[in-house]
């Protein structure tokens, strides 16, 4: 006998109400400083005519795409640990499902795109202006998004044809695609198959490109004659080679591998990883390790 779900129980980091409180804090420091963070990013970008460059454009929009990203996972979470309010309605969890998986899968698409505009940048920077116009940014930011959103519906069409039956305890602090999963009755061989597929193809693939690209600039840096040239080529591409590690790392852990269904408890703190901390450190990364962004920074600061 089957009866139908109206509602999930989050029981991710279930501990002492001492815990709950730092943990509620915790959260809500690090949404704060992702919002703030990624905020500035897009008003340094948007207020200096200097940064217009295609780097500029794909950067201004992934803080945008952080931001939303994080706004998916974080408020609930810490709302969770504050009043412990873990109760999550159906369509709740299918919608926060529905957009963590696009914004998810729209920033693996960008930080390929990421790449690929780094590698022309350096290693055909005579026509990088030709080739990286404003047409072929704003059709790969697009594509990015419509790419996310196909997968956004695969995986949430998928998960919630399932039954859930049993209890209503979901093992995470928010409606990822495994955790669901394994709190369905149902046999999910066929839901596992789909995700190993659909998101493994997407992980190795934009993997892929990051990886190559970034073969084919630590070639041409490498032939470069002068040591400043080598030191101002690694600069520009060490921040995008650390926050692509930090991403690509935890995401091929939690959903390119077979039995992730089956690690409930070791996803909770690796989510951790993707969905809060990598949008707070990113806009970080790209001002501290960037010296156009920050002379741009300096700049405002001084007419403040």
């Amino acid at each position: 006998n089957h009866t139908k779900v109206t509602e999930f129980i989050l029981v991710g980091f279930k501990s002492q109400p001492g815990l709950q409180l730092l943990l509620s804090v915790l959260f809500s420091t690090m949404y704060v400083v992702t919002v703030v963070g990624n905020a500035c990013m897009i008003l340094i970008i948007r207020m200096d005519s200097k940064l217009q460059a295609p780097m500029y454009f794909f950067l201004e929009n992934l803080s945008v795409l952080d931001i939303c990203y994080s706004s998916v996972i974080t408020p609930k979470a810490a709302l969770t640990f504050s009043l412990d309010r873990r109760i999550i309605s159906y369509n709740g969890c299918a919608s926060q499902m529905f957009f963590f998986s696009l914004f998810g899968t729209t920033e693996a698409f960008f930080l390929a795109v990421m790449a690929y505009d780094r590698f022309t940048a350096i290693c055909n920077p005579l026509l990088y202006q030709i080739i990286m116009n404003k047409r072929l940014c704003v059709f790969m930011v697009v594509g990015s998004y419509l790419s996310g959103c196909i997968n956004c519906t695969i995986q949430t069409g998928f998960t919630f044809s399932l039954s859930f039956c049993g209890p209503k305890e979901i093992n995470h602090f928010f409606c990822d695609v495994p955790a669901v999963m394994h709190a369905s009755c149902s046999d999910t061989l066929v839901n596992e198959i789909v995700m190993l597929s659909v998101c493994g193809s997407i992980i190795v693939g934009t993997a892929l490109v990051v990886f190559i690209s970034y073969g084919y600039i630590i070639i041409i840096i490498v032939q470069m004659p002068s040591s400043e040239s080598r030191c101002k080529a690694f600069s520009t591409c060490s921040s995008h080679m650390l926050a692509v590690s930090l991403f690509f790392g935890t995401v091929f852990f939690m959903y390119a591998q077979p039995g992730t269904t089956s690690l409930p408890d070791n996803s909770n703190i690796i989510s951790i990883l993707y969905t809060i901390a990598v949008p707070m450190l990113n806009p970080f990364i790209y001002t501290l390790r960037n010296k156009e962004v920050k002379g741009s920074l300096k700049k405002h600061l001084k007419r403040k």
